[in-house]
């Protein structure tokens, strides 16, 4: 799509997402050898898909057995709000407070989980200098702390 200063921005991109609409095509743009750009529909397949998975499970296959438990630890957590909020749509939500207050250790949970993956990750620099062990200490201290408040909004 070529871009000039009369052409309405907000007008172009409602044709561009009528164009690309209900078929599930993408647009993407290319720019030619005469200094145009131009645009080329790609539709994802069913292989593509299957490439990416592929892929990505490949990649996974590499990470370290404590980065995945952690991982399993996190799904667990994500998994458990997510039978309470549908527990809280089927019953009812009566006491409500305890409703949040389960919801929000788990995910509180599952946050602090991701954060000691990525403190634990020998391949991030950012925490190269800190030892697991005290990734760990901090983990915990804040899981109390979370907990603690989680306990007094209970009431």
């Amino acid at each position: 799509m070529l871009v000039s200063p009369d052409i309405n921005p907000c007008a172009s991109l409602r044709r561009r997402r009528r164009r690309e609409g209900a078929a599930g095509v993408h647009l993407r743009s290319l720019v030619s050898d005469s200094g145009k750009q131009e645009l080329i529909m790609a539709k994802s397949n069913a292989s593509d898909a299957q490439a990416l998975i592929r892929s990505l499970r490949s990649a996974y296959a590499a990470t370290p057995t404590n980065l995945k438990i952690i991982d399993l630890y996190v799904v667990f957590a994500i998994a458990t709000a997510i039978i309470q909020v549908v527990y809280m749509g089927i019953v009812g939500s009566f006491p409500f407070n305890s409703f949040l207050s389960g919801v929000l250790s788990c995910v509180g949970t599952a946050v602090l989980a991701v954060c000691l993956r990525s403190q634990v990750n020998k391949e991030n620099k950012e925490f190269k200098d800190l030892p697991p062990e005290r990734a760990f200490a901090d983990f915990v201290l804040c899981n109390l702390v979370l907990h603690l408040v989680i306990m007094n909004f209970l009431g």
